[in-house]
């Protein structure tokens, strides 16, 4: 019998109402996101581990966790 394999989730950002206030860069684990020209957090998906830390910090609720087919 094989062990089902969950599903793999990143972290997505809405670049257009980001205000770059940095919480979600504090909590990350993995140094998956950077601030791009002060503007608007982005989220590297290869350092992304889908932990959620960050949407639960993001103080405007605009970072969302989805699953990710491969």
């Amino acid at each position: 019998m094989e062990k089902a394999i969950p599903p793999k989730k990143k972290a997505s950002v809405d670049q257009r109402t980001c205000v770059a206030c940095g919480c979600c860069i504090k909590v990350c684990p993995k140094n998956a996101i950077k601030i791009i020209f002060g503007l608007f957090a982005r989220i590297d998906p290869v350092k992304c581990v889908g932990c959620g830390l960050c949407a639960k910090e993001c103080p405007a609720s605009i970072i969302k966790i989805s699953e990710v087919h491969v």
